[in-house]
């Protein structure tokens, strides 16, 4: 496969574990140098390590919270190079509770991350990509965009948000250059689960139990075939399901 990655700098949040971590670490492969966003510095500062080492590329990191509008402007601010991909990977699941037993902190957070914060470099590094005409935009979402389910009223909608926010992006830069896609992934293996469950290990191990599911890898190699289009191909999306599933309610277990 031609790679047409080599030396562009690709910018990821939520890079610092499951598709965000294993996005980034494709995206090295390739020979893109890197801008890794996160909360966690360590977890950064770990990784730019052993990519720097293993690809001999440049990886910049900033440890920071996406929902703090002014943070991501600072941030934005900092970069002195032009961003040719931006995944927008950051993004959560908090809790099962139907709409009538909602808990208000999730809801703000959920929305907070996963459509402001996505919304907010977005706005601020979209700029650049039309006045330059070029760059790539990619929304990682998830089937949940298109499909709704119980227990998921807030996640659903968000991940729903994500789908229009990526359609109104699209056709907002009509006209140039710049690229906008989505990734809409089913059941991935990551530390998903137990954020959703707040830490509860057994839940989270149950939603993967007898199946086998996606693992962040598969999510990446998908990530980066998109960015790795020909400058006038345009996926707009893909939905990406473990063959144990056939829609976000319809998961087959073996016994």
């Amino acid at each position: 496969m031609k790679n047409r990655l080599e030396q562009k700098t690709v910018l990821i949040t939520g890079a610092t574990s499951g598709i965000g971590k294993a996005t980034a670490e494709e995206f090295a492969t390739l020979k893109a140098n890197l801008i890794l966003t996160g909360r966690r510095e360590e977890r950064l500062k770990a990784l730019k390590d052993d990519l720097e080492a293993k690809y001999s590329i440049s990886v910049k990191i900033e440890a920071f919270d996406l929902t703090d509008t002014q943070a991501c402007e600072r941030f934005v601010a900092s970069i002195d190079t032009p961003i040719d991909v931006l995944v927008n990977n950051a993004g959560l699941a908090l809790g099962v509770d139907p709409v009538y037993a909602l808990q208000e902190s999730d809801v703000e957070q959920m929305f907070s991350v996963n459509v402001k914060a996505l919304l907010t470099l977005t706005k601020l590094i979209s700029p650049q990509m039309r006045s330059r005409n070029e760059g790539h935009i990619i929304n990682i979402s998830s089937t949940a965009a298109h499909e709704a389910y119980a227990g998921g009223v807030v996640y659903c909608a968000s991940k729903h948000a994500v789908k229009a926010i990526t359609e109104a992006t699209k056709k907002d830069l009509h006209g140039t250059n710049v690229r906008v896609s989505m990734v809409s992934p089913g059941l991935v293996e990551t530390e998903f689960s137990q954020v959703r469950f707040k830490g509860d290990v057994s839940k989270a191990d149950s939603v993967y139990a007898g199946l086998k599911p996606l693992v962040a890898e598969d999510i990446a190699e998908i990530i980066t075939f998109v960015a790795n289009r020909p400058a006038h191909v345009n996926i707009m999306d893909t939905i990406i399901y473990p063959v144990y599933q056939s829609s976000p309610t319809m998961v087959h277990r073996d016994e």
